[in-house]
């Protein structure tokens, strides 16, 4: 039985980020030493700072993780790619060139055995009305339509340096520190949603840029799975148990 694996909030392409590409090859390292391990890879969301598609254009850059990502899907490893507030404006590039399966929602899957709940995890719970604006903003076709007729040039320094700037406006560049279970949305949400569906087993989440392995109940755990910026986490699950892990070059046994 293979593995499966969970990660996310890589923000490829962050301007915000000085050692990005040690940080692209580090993650494609990673995916490199676990394409014999792996069933299925798992990124769950913002695995890019800005992404953007035109009809017939995409963003520059990104080839070493993209092509990491066509070699396990070429050799039969599953590769789940979930939409995050940050790469929302996905095409069809990334599954017709990179085999890729897009979720642009919330998944609940079975694995194993077992029943997940999966997401990136923007605006679940979330109360923030500025947050839920731009969200819906974003995804907006009409809007969507109004920014692909500006050109490339400008579009997508539009859209990094607005990706910059919202990462450099929090303190030291990172996200808040886990606020506890009676305050984290992400928690709270978790719960609430609990109650309806009493048989999921695991939810997994992006986003928050924590590391959190939390029991909700005997039969349920929920996890946030840090970031690939300065964590280098991820989630390994081997069919029996699951495991949040460092990823360390050179000493991580995977």
């Amino acid at each position: 039985m293979k593995n499966i694996y969970f990660l996310s909030d890589a923000h490829l392409g962050s301007r915000a980020i000085p050692h990005g590409r040690t940080q692209e090859r580090r993650l494609v390292n990673f995916l490199d030493q676990i394409k014999d391990k792996a069933a299925a890879v798992y990124l769950l969301g913002d695995m890019f700072d800005f992404w953007y598609e035109f009809k017939t254009v995409v963003p520059k850059g990104y080839t070493r993780f993209l092509g990491k990502l066509s070699e396990l899907t070429d050799a039969g490893v599953e590769v789940h790619f979930f939409t995050g507030n940050h790469d929302i404006w996905c095409g069809d590039y990334l599954e017709k060139e990179c085999g890729v399966t897009l979720h642009r929602a919330p998944l609940t899957c079975e694995i194993y055995g077992k029943l997940f709940y999966l997401a990136h995890g923007d605006g679940l719970g979330d109360p923030d009305r500025k947050f839920k604006l731009l969200r819906s903003m974003f995804r907006s076709r009409t809007l969507q339509r109004l920014f692909s007729s500006l050109h490339p040039r400008w579009s997508m320094e539009l859209g990094l340096e607005w990706a910059r700037h919202s990462r450099q406006k929090r303190e030291g560049g990172k996200e808040p520190p886990y606020m506890g279970e009676d305050r984290e949305y992400l928690v709270l949400y978790t719960k609430e949603y609990l109650k309806t569906h009493p048989d999921i087993n695991y939810f997994i989440y992006g986003h928050r840029h924590i590391e959190l392995d939390l029991m909700l109940s005997r039969t349920t755990r929920m996890l946030i799975l840090g970031d690939w910026i300065a964590s280098f986490t991820y989630a390994v699950y081997d069919g029996e148990h699951i495991y949040l892990e460092n990823y360390i070059e050179g000493e991580t046994r995977l």
